[in-house]
């Protein structure tokens, strides 16, 4: 028998601690005065919805702000009429909680607060991958006690994942929350003076895009964005920003490469999986194919498999597949897209980028992507052939393209559209009538023979493509 090291009172003591409102009515002032992030209401009606048996998982990235999530809940839920002492929040890497089931730090929390009921509870356990089999303890609560509601958070993305989709099947609900888009950098910095709202007609529907007074200041904070902009803490530190390398590096990239659990998905050699997320992070947006990086890395294609798939369900790269000029999903999946989900992570692992650099290009487009992965409603991809690419295509339903887009950081094709062969030529293939082509600074709409081709900078349609996804998903 395993004799826990503290008693129930240092517990209690500890308990009391992590839950000031019992006797306050108010979380931290500390994390009250932060300003939201601009995925809460959409968590926030998630954790309300009483009525629905299953517990939800916050899970995403290191640093993004997932406990700052929990308490600005808490708060909401304070606000709400919600009784202070019906709300419990413990996080499970604390030492004194060290190894105590799930259930028992329930009853420890129920029983601190002097309440025999277990009605109507709303419980918070951050940081879950810390205790050993979470999910079974979690599918446990959730079937035992109907009337309250359990939510738990946890940075070991990867591994949350696998095990909520292993056991939580009808138990849980899973919320990623997602490194900051654009949008959210700006709404952060209190910058929304800088934007315009305007509609544009695009596919045939009106639709939500911005302008700005200022694109030069605009371009300014997109650079700093992509160098600093994923994780709300680096926006609002300049001493982080002037080490961000150890920063992001020690305290995010390297805990999940070597932490979160990769064994999980049968990974024994992290510094194996270290070194091709390196390679991954160097030549982000560029095209990749697990013969080439075979040869690079002298890794087994099935072992570079599952290296990938972990750093996906990591929330560090995402994969995007290519097709063809006719649209047509390639029969043998040889060559793939790899982006960073966070171009920050980059200028950490290497050095801050400039806006003449002669890889801006790559990050712009990475940026570019990683306001795409908040969206759920279609299916991107590249298309590239023997004499062509086209940066993006959205497929519908129908796996037909919907929407055909060109990532740029120049005004040379402002001028001379004529020389977006490639783009030109894939609408003509695939009966489409416009696309969108990123700029520097340029705005505008241009007619080449019987096509469209609209005309937005980076920085601009990087912010409408985020706050588009939010406002889409609420």
């Amino acid at each position: 028998m395993s004799i826990h090291p503290f008693s129930e009172e240092q517990i209690t003591q500890r308990l009391l601690f992590d839950n000031p409102w019992w006797s306050k009515n108010d979380v931290d002032s500390f994390y009250s005065k932060m300003k939201k992030r601009l995925y809460f209401d959409l968590f926030m009606k998630l954790v309300s919805q009483r009525d629905i048996n299953r517990a939800v998982v916050l899970m995403g990235p290191r640093r993004v702000g997932k406990t700052v999530l929990l308490f600005h809940t808490i708060q909401k839920l304070i606000d709400s009429g919600v009784d202070s002492k019906k709300i419990i929040y413990l996080s499970v890497e604390t030492p004194i909680y060290n190894r105590l089931p799930l259930e028992s730090l329930f009853n420890l929390a129920r029983k601190a607060l002097k309440d025999e009921s277990y009605e109507d509870y709303y419980v918070f356990f951050d940081e879950i991958q810390y205790l050993k089999e979470w999910e079974i303890h979690l599918k446990t609560l959730v079937d035992s006690f109907k009337t309250t509601r359990f939510v738990v958070s946890g940075s070991a993305a990867a591994a949350l994942k696998l095990k909520s989709d292993e056991s939580g099947a009808g138990r849980f609900t899973d919320f990623a929350l997602p490194p900051l888009t654009f949008h959210e950098y700006i709404h952060l910095l209190d910058l929304e003076g800088l934007i315009i709202p305007s509609k544009k007609v695009w596919n045939g529907t009106e639709r939500n895009f911005y302008n700005t007074f200022d694109i030069n200041q605009l371009n300014d904070h997109f650079i700093r964005y992509i160098n600093f902009g994923g994780y709300p803490e680096v926006i609002f530190s300049a001493s982080m920003q002037e080490d961000a390398g150890r920063y992001i590096r020690n305290d995010i990239v390297d805990k999940v490469l070597l932490r979160d659990l990769p064994s999980l998905y049968g990974i024994s050699d992290v510094q194996e999986l270290n070194s091709l997320f390196t390679t991954i992070a160097y030549n982000s947006g560029g095209e990749f194919s697990l013969e080439e990086l075979n040869q690079s890395s002298h890794v087994e294609k099935n072992t570079i498999k599952r290296y990938l798939q972990y750093l996906e369900a990591a929330f560090l790269i995402q994969i995007i597949h290519k097709i063809d000029q006719n649209a047509k999903n390639f029969k043998r999946v040889s060559h793939f897209k790899i982006y960073l989900t966070n171009p920050s992570l980059r200028s950490a692992l290497f050095s801050p980028i400039s806006i003449t650099d002669p890889l801006i290009g790559n990050m712009v487009e990475t940026a570019v992507f990683s306001q795409w992965q908040h969206r759920s409603d279609t299916y991107i991809h590249y298309a590239r052939w023997a004499k062509g690419e086209v940066d993006i295509v959205g497929l519908n339903q129908r796996q037909k393209p919907a929407f055909a887009i060109e990532i740029k950081w120049s005004n040379r094709y402002f001028e001379k559209p004529a020389d977006l062969k490639s783009l030109l030529s894939f609408l003509k293939e695939n009966h489409l009538k416009e696309a969108i082509v990123t700029t520097i600074d340029k705005t505008g709409r241009k007619d080449w023979q019987d096509l469209a081709l609209e005309y937005i900078p980076a920085s601009l349609y990087a912010y409408t493509l985020g706050r588009n996804a939010v406002e889409m998903k609420k």
